[in-house]
């Protein structure tokens, strides 16, 4: 498989969900729930070396999904991460140095799935801490039926288990919140570390979230392992995000949020994009 043949950056979801409580479990009986669209498109990759090369065709990914979280009891919450929707693209090319023509190609199907659950650990102190644990569902296609090689997945099922510590500074208008992770990855690709920390603040009922997110590889995987993307083995990035929400009801809010890339390795150098509706029970 030619590692230029890759797919997407979903810096706030891709192999893990973005946990919109942080430390703080949903109430029993309590829920938030988001169906959003993310798209990237480029040009542009990092390589193996974390340089950036130029690519003979662009690439995208698109991916319709479901975010839900849903307080069992005041410590126990489910959570799932459901991309029903991913379309993953190779652009058309004209004309390239070799004078080929290349129709490009696209593929449809469902995504590859997180299911979680998570526990408050410590809870109605001034700072609260929770824990969860993560699978990952291969629900997705890995390409290897494709003649392009596009994937909606990586083959693989991982397990990550997550701690997540938050604050509120009410009756200040701001929270931050932090989180470490080790994400355990089958089918030769390489384990994980995870570290990121948010901002956010609650002005009434615009509430702005700025977020950090990084992906560390172990490199103890099967070096064999294609190298070819987000969906690739030892994947790496360190990401800014910004996400901006806004309360359009008690209960009912839009969002849309950008992502980028400091620095990375093995995936595409461009922003990701993201609109969304949620739902607050």
């Amino acid at each position: 498989m030619n590692k230029h043949i890759f797919l997407l950056l979903t810096l706030c979801g891709i192999a893990s969900v973005s946990f919109a409580g942080g430390g703080w479990p949903q109430p029993k009986g309590k829920g938030y729930f988001k169906l959003s669209q993310s798209y990237i498109l480029s040009p542009r990759y990092f390589d193996g070396n974390g340089e950036i090369v130029d690519l003979a065709s662009s690439y995208g990914y698109f991916a319709t999904s479901l975010y839900g979280e849903y307080g069992f009891t005041d410590r126990l919450t489910g959570i799932i991460y459901l991309p029903f929707f991913a379309r993953a693209t190779k652009n058309e090319l004209r004309y390239n140095q070799s004078g080929i023509n290349d129709p490009g190609d696209a593929l449809n199907s469902f995504g590859d799935t997180d299911i979680a659950i998570k526990y408050g650990l410590v809870v109605n102190k001034p700072i609260v801490v929770s824990a969860t644990l993560l699978l990952g569902l291969p629900l997705g296609d890995n390409g290897a039926t494709n003649a392009s090689a596009l994937q909606t997945g990586d083959g693989e099922f991982n397990q990550m288990l997550r701690i997540d510590a938050s604050h509120s500074f009410y009756p200040k208008k701001f929270y931050v919140s932090a989180y470490a992770a080790f994400n355990n990855r089958t089918k030769g690709f390489s384990d994980e570390v995870r570290f990121g920390a948010e901002l956010g603040l609650t002005l009434d009922k615009f509430i702005p979230i700025f977020k950090v997110s990084t992906v560390h590889s172990l490199f103890n995987g099967d070096p064999s392992t294609p190298q070819n993307g987000v969906f690739s083995n030892n994947t790496e990035f360190i990401s800014p995000s910004l996400e901006l929400n806004y309360q359009v009801t008690e209960k009912i809010g839009v969002s849309g949020s950008i992502a980028t890339a400091l620095a990375a390795r093995n995936i595409l150098a461009s922003p990701n994009f993201g609109v969304g509706v949620y739902l607050k029970l």
